[in-house]
C-alpha cells in the first residue's frame, strides 16, 4: 500500500502521547500534539523537547504542539493518550470540536473509573451522536524505547477491519510494527489488566521473592486475565497475543514500568496515595485494580491475584499477608 499522509492529532502530552506523536511525525504525517500545559507546548514548538515527560529527547522538527481544542476539527485521526481517569472529561470538553464519524485511536490502557467501562464503551456512551469509528492500540511498548527507535510491535483492533488495516500501514515504520485485530474488548482488557499484574510483580520483586515467584505470578496472572476477559466477551486467543501475554511480560519485568514501580514502593511499606503522588505520572494499574475487582465480583469470577492487589492498595492486607494467603489457598487443578 502506498504511503498515505494523514492529519493526526495526538491528545495527551505525557510520555506515551509524545512518543507516538514523534513517531508519526517522522513517518511524514502532519501531527499536532494537544496538551493542557502551555509552557510545555512552547518547549515542543521552540526547543523540540517535552521537558516534563521526556527530558533530553529531541522531538521531530515537524511536530507541532497546541493547547486549543479547535485543532481536533481539522484532523482525520485523533490518537488518544489521555489518562483513562481523565478520558470522560476530555470527551465532554472536546465533543463539540470533533467532526462527524471521527476516527479515534485509543492508546491509553485502563477503564473509566466512574462507570468501570472500557474506553470503547465510554466512547459510545459520551460521543454516540457523532457515530465515532474506534480503534484500540495496545501491546508491549515503553515510550522511552519507542522514542529511541527500538523495534516495537503493537496491535490495532477495530470492528472496522478495513480501517484497521489502513491505520496499520499508516502507523508502521521500520521500528514500529502494527498488527491488525478485531477483538476490541480483548485488546483493551488485556492492556488494562496487565497493569494490575505489574503491581503484583513489583511487590514480588520488592519483597525479594525471587524469579520463581515472578514467573508463577505472570503465568497465573495471565490465567486470571483470560478467565475474566472471556466471561466479559473477549476471545481467549487475544490474551496470547501482543496486548495480552506480550504486554504482561514487558510490564511485569521491565524497569521502565510505572505500575511495577508502584508494587516496589508498596513492598517498602509505602501508602497508595503517597506513591501515586510521588510518581508524578499516570500509573493506570491503580485505578484499573478497583475496576477489574468490581467486574470480577459482578460476574462471579475467581481472581486471587487481583484480589490481593486490591486488598494491599486499600491497606486491608500487608504484602506479606497477601503472599501467605495466595500460597495457602486450596489446592486445585491448574486448568481451573
Amino acid at each position: 500500500m502506498a504511503q498515505e499522509n494523514l492529519r493526526i492529532a495526538v491528545a495527551g502530552g505525557g510520555s506515551w502521547g509524545t512518543a507516538l506523536a514523534h513517531l508519526l511525525a517522522g513517518k511524514g504525517h502532519a501531527v499536532t500534539l494537544w496538551m493542557r500545559d502551555a509552557e510545555t507546548a512552547e518547549a515542543v514548538n521552540t526547543r523540540h523537547e517535552n521537558p516534563r515527560r521526556l527530558p533530553g529527547r529531541i522531538l521531530h522538527s515537524a511536530l507541532v504542539a497546541a493547547t486549543d481544542m479547535s485543532v481536533f476539527a481539522e484532523q482525520e485521526v485523533t490518537l488518544l493518550a489521555v489518562p483513562c481517569r481523565n478520558m470522560r472529561a476530555f470527551f465532554v470538553a472536546a465533543a463539540g470540536h470533533f467532526r462527524q464519524h471521527p476516527v479515534l485511536v485509543n492508546a491509553s490502557k485502563g477503564f473509566d473509573p466512574t462507570s468501570l467501562l472500557p474506553i470503547s464503551c465510554l466512547v459510545r456512551e459520551v460521543l454516540h451522536s457523532l457515530a465515532p469509528r474506534y480503534v484500540a492500540l495496545s501491546g508491549p511498548s515503553f515510550a522511552e524505547e519507542v522514542m529511541a527507535g527500538r523495534p516495537t510491535a503493537v496491535v490495532l483492533a477495530s470492528e472496522d477491519a478495513t480501517l484497521c488495516r489502513r491505520l496499520c500501514h499508516a502507523f508502521s515504520t521500520s521500528n514500529f510494527r502494527c498488527y491488525a485485530g478485531t477483538d476490541v474488548l480483548g485488546t483493551e482488557f488485556g492492556g488494562a489488566v496487565k497493569n494490575v499484574m505489574a503491581i503484583a510483580a513489583g511487590l514480588c520483586d520488592g519483597l525479594g521473592l525471587g524469579h520463581n515467584s515472578r514467573a508463577a505470578l505472570i503465568t497465573r496472572g495471565l490465567a486470571e486475565i483470560s478467565r475474566l476477559g472471556e466471561a466479559l466477551g473477549a476471545r481467549p486467543a487475544t490474551f496470547m497475543g501482543l496486548s495480552g501475554l506480550g504486554d504482561l511480560v514487558l510490564t511485569c519485568t521491565g524497569d521502565l514500568s510505572r505500575n511495577r514501580r508502584v508494587g516496589l514502593a508498596l513492598a517498602e511499606g509505602g501508602k497508595t496515595e503517597d506513591i501515586v503522588r510521588t510518581l508524578g505520572a499516570a500509573a493506570e494499574g491503580v485505578d484499573s485494580t478497583f475496576s477489574v475487582y468490581a467486574a470480577a465480583r459482578g460476574h462471579g469470577i475467581e481472581t486471587p491475584v487481583i484480589d490481593v492487589v486490591y486488598a494491599i492498595l486499600r491497606g486491608d492486607q500487608t504484602p506479606e499477608q497477601a503472599i501467605r494467603a495466595l500460597m495457602l489457598r486450596e489446592l486445585k487443578d491448574e486448568a481451573v
